[in-house]
């Protein structure tokens, strides 16, 4: 199953500076907090059996992995996103994620939400956010058992300084170079990737996310997600959830995923951020539905 990077969420306050993805807030977590967090990811991955692992990044999680659809195949996925914040809540409904195969190795990616702001005291916003076109390239593969490695350069459309003011979207253009790593550990699956914006015009930006998880049944997918992203003279968040993937049917899978800031409930933290979607797998150039592997 290949898993697509998710373009970054934006809220924005219509009257402030932008509070950057669901992703970010004002204060740094503590240490203590991330120790908890990575307790609770590795727990899952580790005393839920000897099942083999097939748990890998992307949606519906921001951290992105190395697998790609294969030759002729689309992966398409069609989500609502939730963040809120205080005084400030955010939906891209729909997002749009569509992938297709070139090769074994390589991957073209399209994507886009349509972003409905709704901030204390202002009008109702929304419209079409920033575009996120890219091609990935897995050139380090040692199969399913050993490293595998890849990188997924985007490119990240900009949006009208209006639609910036509501909170729609972010400046830009920008390039998103980043690198991802996986590598299955026993029974568990690990993702890493790291990756940095390069703004046209827009903020420098710097990402770093990690994805622990285990295939639980034959159906069903659990896994745990640190991710953080700091702001070149901005903020500096980290956050962690939980999510999964559900196999409902040939060709269709459940995805779904709940977490929140790791700093607590400060002003600007993020109280709540939720991911529920349908990952569409088509195969033999979109003329039959695929299996997920």
């Amino acid at each position: 199953m290949t898993r697509a990077r998710r373009q970054h969420r934006t809220i924005r306050a219509p009257t402030a500076r932008p509070i950057r993805c669901s992703r970010r807030i004002v204060t740094e977590p503590s240490p203590k907090s991330t120790l908890r967090a990575v307790i609770v990811c590795l727990s899952i991955a580790f005393f839920t059996g000897p099942r083999p692992a097939r748990a890998d990044a992307g949606p519906p999680f921001l951290t992105n992995d190395p697998g790609t659809p294969g030759n002729g195949n689309w992966e398409i996925n069609v989500a609502a996103m939730q963040t809120t914040l205080p005084g400030v809540s955010n939906w891209q409904l729909p997002q749009f994620d569509v992938n297709y195969g070139v090769g074994e190795r390589v991957q073209l990616t399209g994507e886009i939400p349509y972003v409905v702001v709704n901030a204390s005291g202002q009008p109702r916003a929304s419209g079409w956010g920033n575009a996120n076109p890219g091609i990935k390239w897995r050139f380090f593969d040692q199969g399913e058992d050993g490293w595998r490695i890849s990188t997924f350069p985007m490119y990240q459309t900009g949006v009208s300084a209006e639609a910036q003011s509501k909170g729609i979207g972010v400046a830009g253009p920008r390039f998103f170079l980043p690198l991802e790593i996986a590598r299955q550990v026993g029974s568990v699956s690990v993702d890493l990737e790291a990756g940095a914006y390069i703004p046209v015009h827009g903020d420098h930006e710097r990402i770093l996310g990690l994805v622990v998880g285990h295939q639980l049944t034959a159906r069903l997918e659990l896994d745990g997600e640190l991710y953080d992203d700091y702001i070149k003279g901005g903020t500096h968040v980290t956050t962690f959830d939980l999510g999964g993937r559900y196999h409902l049917h040939r060709g269709f899978n459940l995805l779904f995923m709940a977490g929140r800031s790791l700093s607590g409930n400060s002003p600007g933290q993020v109280e709540f951020m939720g991911y529920l979607g349908i990952q569409i797998l088509l195969s033999n150039y979109g003329r039959t539905l695929g299996e997920a592997p």
